[in-house]
């Protein structure tokens, strides 16, 4: 949360009356951008609902990071997803909007219709909740396989 909050700080003194920085072209640019609605660029509603859904999120995964405290593969991400909640949540609280900087250009994706030509800008505490929920559904995935590979033993009766 620390971070994230320095380097939104240091992106608006830096780049509210400037052009985007190319650090790799237009591959990679550090531009200033204010985010009224969502992750991925949602806008479900003002921001008020926003701040309000982050709230509740943030205090439903406090509590599994309480819960998980002695499991450190899930209360790490857990804790990293509650800072890059709370990040955010101050952003809407200090300015209605969430400051966004990081902006990296992906292939073009056309999906049923929908066309992204440039990735959604973001910050540091978005990229600590996405790269923690990534973690977190492969952990799920591969904890699910290897008890999925235990075979069924009803009785408890070894052979």
């Amino acid at each position: 949360m620390i971070i994230d909050q320095s380097t939104k700080l240091i992106a608006v003194a830096y780049l509210a009356e400037n052009p985007p920085i190319k650090v790799l072209g237009e591959l990679f640019m550090i531009s200033l951008v204010y985010n009224y609605g969502g992750a991925l660029g949602t806008s479900f509603g003002p921001s008020i609902y926003y701040l309000i859904s982050s709230l509740f999120i943030f205090l439903f995964v406090l509590y599994y990071l309480y819960k998980s405290l002695d499991k450190q593969h899930i209360a790490l991400p857990l804790a990293f997803i509650s800072g890059g909640a709370l990040g955010n949540i101050i952003d809407r609280v200090r300015i209605g909007k969430v400051i966004d900087f990081i902006d990296i250009d992906f292939v073009d994706i056309n999906l049923f219709g929908y066309q992204l030509e440039r990735w959604w800008t973001f910050n540091v505490a978005d990229a600590a909740i996405s790269c923690s929920i990534v973690y977190l559904l492969y952990h799920m995935i591969k904890h699910s396989e290897t008890r999925s590979n235990i075979p069924d033993n009803p009785n408890g009766v070894i052979d």
